[in-house]
């Protein structure tokens, strides 16, 4: 093997700046750069590292020309964390006017020096070679230095993870995501990986988008028929005449005792005949539109053979294993085709969807409050630069909020309860939009006065009226309540939704026929409690709500990489 091969991942995992140089901080594993985090987040501010060469890569935030042209600051970025690298270059290194533009990609290489005494700085780059530049035309470039809406930002979706918000936001993402799994992992949930395509509707709302190929289809079919009509009955009459010619005709030699080369010749022409007369009935069939049958769409024509749906929940799903590997999530997109526009909904979001056999609503509770608060103190530990950004720049109570939320015991209250406790609000004059009464959906409005003017902290609301919950809720022995749970905690809400199952069989059959829902697409669930049932929970956290609660942005659709709601799917 040649010296100069690429080194094994061993090497790769412990190479270091100056290539088997003993250094302070590491190169990125698989680029030739070292992260500007690793430079900008130690203790010192990077200013330990003066005197170390290394190579960064990253894009222009600002960039200006100083001492009448002969070199420019840059302030550069390059994701890893909210802070910029300030970066000088010398003409006479590279072209000045090229590299300065807000946007630009530079790939640079220099000598970390302590900058002036007096300035904010405590560590900078002083460039000694460039090794790329990624040029911007000003004119053209849609994010100006100036400070950008978020609502603008979504008209420009590609671009938005360039801004120090989108990219605050994909990291504070990023480390909710890990803690998530770690949080499960740690506590011995196996990460199951639920489908997108589903035949069921967890929610029985109805408010799903629906997966088939019979449009697409219908159109190929239209396409054909004009571009090849299909045959006539003339046609087709004709091809049977021909089958019948060519039938006799190897009748007859057979019957001649003829020779068997002209026998099989023969009979040749006979099967491609009955192909032709095949293929001329297979066209005939061709009607332009979807399929119907009885009158309505035959969905035994669509690429599944039945209706099928993307999923509004990985929950009913994931149960199947719970209830053979006992402790187990999901974590993935769900959909749902709601013509809705308000700051809070979406129709692509993800969701964490822990299901554990052997446990009952107090477990579910139990494990739901030690999740939220291990995201919190996560953020904390792990996320603090940006959470300052957030801070700063949307909501100065938001790492407050977190620390409270990880510190302290969250209220368990029942439904009855709280609706006592609004109602008395009420009486003393507290306006609510929706009406309080017991056997209501609570709002939005009745959430947050629980949690941000009564209790001030974290609430759980359980037992929730039958009426208002899914068919899988187990039914409580007063009959009129579900073993329901709800996470609530300021700023947005309802965090979580959560439940123990109806493990009983007579009762959830039904549950299932109450809600106006037929049968056979559960049959298969309803096997879970004829066959080995077992008392089970579970509960579902909508995790672009867990970033709106953490950064405070108002909008849920800023906390998404790529969202989608109705009128827009872009990329």
């Amino acid at each position: 093997m040649a010296e100069d091969s690429a080194p094994p991942v061993e090497q790769m995992a412990l190479a270091s700046l100056n290539d088997g140089v003993s250094t302070p901080f590491a190169k990125a594993e698989f680029s030739d750069r070292v992260l500007i985090r690793t430079i900008l987040s130690r203790a010192d501010g990077g200013a330990g590292l003066a005197g170390q060469t290394v190579k960064v890569g990253g894009w222009v935030k600002t960039g200006r020309e100083q001492g009448k042209g002969s070199f420019a600051f840059l302030e550069l970025n390059d994701g890893s964390c909210p802070a910029n690298l300030q970066v000088i270059v010398d003409a006479v290194v590279a072209p000045l006017g090229q590299i300065v533009q807000t946007g630009t990609c530079v790939h640079v290489e220099g000598l970390l020096k302590l900058p002036p005494e007096g300035t904010k700085q405590r560590v900078e780059l002083r460039v000694e070679k460039v090794h790329h530049v990624g040029p911007v035309d000003p004119a053209k470039y849609p994010l100006p230095k100036t400070r950008l809406t978020l609502e603008f930002l979504r008209d420009i979706v590609h671009f938005r993870p360039r801004t120090n918000t989108i990219s605050a936001v994909a990291r504070i993402r990023n480390a909710l995501a890990y803690a998530t799994h770690t949080f499960f992992q740690k506590h011995s949930f196996l990460y199951i990986h639920t489908p997108i395509v589903t035949t069921s509707d967890c929610e029985g709302a109805g408010e799903m988008f629906q997966v088939t190929t019979l449009i697409s289809d219908a159109e190929k079919v239209e396409k054909e028929l004009i571009k090849n009509p299909p045959p006539s009955e003339a046609d087709i009459e004709a091809a049977k005449a021909v089958v019948k010619e060519k039938g006799e005709a190897v009748a007859q030699l057979k019957s001649a005792k003829a020779g068997k080369a002209e026998i099989t010749a023969s009979v040749a022409e006979l099967n491609k005949a009955k192909e032709n007369l095949s293929r001329l009935e297979e066209r005939s069939k061709l009607k332009p539109g979807i399929p119907q049958k009885d009158g309505k769409i035959d969905y035994s024509q669509d690429f599944f053979a039945r209706q099928a749906f993307l999923t509004v929940s990985g929950q009913l799903q994931v149960e199947t294993y719970a209830c053979a590997v006992s402790s187990v999530y999901t974590f993935g997109p769900t959909f749902r085709a709601e013509h809705s526009h308000t700051s809070r909904h979406l129709a692509e979001f993800w969701m964490v969807e822990p299901e554990i056999a052997f446990a009952d609503l107090k477990d579910d509770m139990n494990c739901a409050e030690a999740y939220v608060k291990f995201l919190c103190q996560w953020l904390l530990d792990n996320c603090l630069d940006d959470m300052e950004f957030m801070a700063k720049n949307f909501d100065k109570g938001c790492i407050d909020r977190l620390r409270m939320v990880a510190s302290t015991p969250f209220e368990r209250i029942s439904y009855t309860e709280a609706i006592k406790l609004l109602e008395e609000a009420v009486k003393k004059d507290k306006k609510f939009e929706n009406k309080v009464e017991w056997g209501i959906d609570l709002a939005s409005e009745h959430e947050r006065y629980l949690t941000e003017v009564l209790f001030k902290k974290p609430v759980i609301v359980h037992d929730y009226p039958k009426g208002i919950k899914a068919f899988y809720m187990r039914l409580n022995d007063d009959m009129k309540t579900v073993a329901a749970m709800d996470v609530l905690v300021p700023k947005v809400g309802e965090l979580i939704g959560g439940s123990q199952r109806e493990e009983r069989y007579e009762i959830i059959e039904k549950r299932i026929l109450e809600m106006g829902l037929p049968l056979e697409p559960y049959e298969w669930y309803l096997d879970l409690r004829r066959y080995g049932t077992v008392k089970h929970c579970g509960f579902g956290l909508g995790f672009e709500r867990m970033i709106l609660f953490a950064t405070g942005i108002d909008n849920i659709r800023d906390v998404i990489p790529f969202p989608r709601y109705p009128g827009r799917a872009d990329l």
